[in-house]
């Protein structure tokens, strides 16, 4: 697949505003920079809504673009020069096949994304990875909605999870989330493509959602139908200033708020589904 690479040259307080606004379109893969990020599109998006909303976003925020084509057998070489290991303390260490084994992790994950960059940013997956250390996995019916590369729901399996349902909207991450699972030894990841509808299973004990605000809300009321009397809902991929209307949306569908922790700008919190 064709990707279109958007370069971004903006002041570093408005890097993550930006992404957050830019994660409900078209764009699904992001890298920081020293001058600003880059973003990933399709090449089959729709370049003039992409450039009309970026028009809007400058009347907000001060930032230049450029735009360039990189053909889909470019991507391996693209990422390998920038995926770099996650390391979330001495409990997971994250990394692709090419690089060196992490000693010291409770585990250790090799992840190969199918797009450059395709863990996702880094403050969100590092805290859903630390957040996952102290939550009840062993034995439990894992959703993890909006899988990307399936990393959350590998480290689900690995801490024990009986059952680990995964989905996601984009097929290049169901088939990397196959992938990734199978090379990892977690047979038991059942990888879905399809939005939350998809989901076949019902009753869970916990729920991964490392997506968006706007995903977010729109699917609170949803998951609270899947998830049982008690259960938990992690949620990341929001920023500080989302806390607020994503805790009362929560509230609203059933959930509440017992633990909400932060990364730089972006915000993880844990719910529970009352009883």
């Amino acid at each position: 697949m064709n990707y279109l690479q958007y370069t971004f040259k903006t002041a570093s307080e408005n890097v993550d505003l930006l992404i957050a606004f830019l994660s409900d379109s078209p764009f699904d893969t992001f890298e920081e920079t020293e001058e600003g990020f880059l973003a990933f599109a399709p090449a089959s998006a729709a370049e003039a809504d992409i450039e009309a909303h970026l028009a809007e976003l400058q009347e907000q925020f001060p930032f230049s673009w450029q735009k360039s084509l990189i053909e889909g057998q470019n991507w391996n070489e693209l990422w390998e020069s920038n995926f770099q290991p996650v390391i979330v303390d001495d409990y997971c260490a994250v990394r692709a096949d090419f690089h060196e084994p992490i000693p010291g992790k409770k585990w250790e994950l090799v992840i190969n994304p199918k797009m450059a960059f395709g863990t996702g940013h880094h403050e969100t997956t590092w805290q859903c990875i630390a957040a996952i250390e102290h939550l009840p996995m062993k034995g439990a019916h894992i959703l993890d909605y909006g899988c990307g590369t399936g990393i959350l729901a590998i480290l689900a399996a690995k801490e024990g999870a009986a059952v680990v349902e995964a989905v996601d909207i984009e097929e290049q991450s169901y088939l990397n989330t196959v992938e990734n699972s199978a090379a990892n030894g977690v047979p038991h990841v059942i990888a879905r493509l399809g939005t939350i509808e998809a989901v076949q299973g019902r009753n869970f004990d916990g729920i991964l959602a490392n997506i968006n605000r706007h995903v977010i809300l729109e699917s609170l009321p949803r998951l609270a139908e899947l998830i049982k009397p008690g259960g938990w809902l992690l949620i990341s991929g929001i920023l500080l200033t989302d806390e607020d209307i994503v805790t009362e949306a929560a509230n609203q569908a059933g959930f509440e708020k017992k633990e909400m922790k932060n990364r730089g700008n972006w915000l993880c919190g844990v719910f529970h589904m009352r009883a």
